[in-house]
């Protein structure tokens, strides 16, 4: 009987462990980034990845070295069980000597966390390491960036229909850097679109105005908003357009098309419009 009884104890035993091993293989589907590999000990148990998206590190970091943008890879790792106790200051100290030895720098670094960015093969990634519960988890965020791959453009037909509708017509594809008014490159396709707008309708006039969400000092977005519509004047009449027919305006975040309480809605209010002089 003891026997049989031990038998069973430890065939249940034999089943817990096996159990707690399946549950601690690394989530379907995810691999660790081709950047950096994982501490030892630990399983992934969490894996995201987006094509494009922002990180806000501005709890850490302030400056140009701020702006984390491209694609994201979010990694989440546990540690086994049976696996040897590490603190929470071991794993950012051990990420940041792995992106030293791969020519990285680090840009903040606390007990728990730690933020580096890394130069390599012609591109920039930044990486975003934080521990918790002791080091019993950590996640691994790594950007690379990287222009947005073109998807939504300005077409010239669709803003001609607006007009005649409505008055005004929304331009999508018009970008800036954060807080300025410089016309990225990747604004191209859409501004090509409402010169081919107005080189087929040379009766039409517009009013080019700006429009900016409600982060920031009021009087800040209100010029901010005036000269980005001025970098879109000025950009067209570079490209041929007549200067009699566009004057620039800016509202600043007075004319909302969407909440600003979320990373959606104030993206949307950022935006240029055209309105018919006439």
């Amino acid at each position: 009987m003891k026997r049989i009884l031990f038998g069973v104890m430890t065939l249940c035993f034999a089943l817990l462990s096996t159990a707690q091993a399946q549950e601690q293989k690394d989530i379907q589907g995810g691999h660790d980034h081709p950047l950096l590999t994982r501490m030892p000990g630990y399983y992934l148990s969490a894996f995201d990845v987006k094509d494009y998206d922002k990180v806000d590190v501005s709890a850490y970091l302030s400056g140009p070295d701020a702006n984390w943008e491209g694609k994201v890879t979010t990694l989440g790792y546990s540690r086994m069980d049976g696996a040897k106790p590490v603190s929470m200051v071991q794993i950012t100290k051990n990420y940041e000597n792995a992106v030293k030895a791969i020519g990285g720098k680090t840009l903040a670094s606390g007990g728990r966390a730690v933020l580096a960015k890394v130069q390599k093969n012609g591109g920039t990634s930044y990486v975003q390491v934080e521990a918790f519960n002791d080091g019993a988890e950590y996640t691994l965020v790594i950007v690379e960036s990287k222009a947005m791959e073109q998807e939504v453009k300005a077409d010239a037909a669709a803003l001609r229909a607006s007009l005649a509708a409505t008055g005004r017509a929304i331009v999508d594809g018009i970008y800036f850097d954060t807080a300025k008014a410089v016309l990225k490159p990747e604004s191209e396709p859409s501004l090509a679109q409402v010169k081919q707008l107005l080189d087929a309708n040379p009766a039409l006039a517009l009013f080019v105005v700006g429009h900016t969400d409600t982060v920031g000092q009021l009087e800040s977005n209100l010029k901010l908003s005036a000269d980005r519509a001025d970098a879109v004047v000025k950009a067209l009449i570079g490209r041929g357009i007549s200067a009699t027919r566009l004057k620039s305006a800016g509202v600043g975040p007075y004319a909302p098309v969407a909440a600003n309480t979320s990373d959606e809605g104030r993206a949307r209010n950022r935006r240029v419009e055209l309105v018919a002089q006439k």
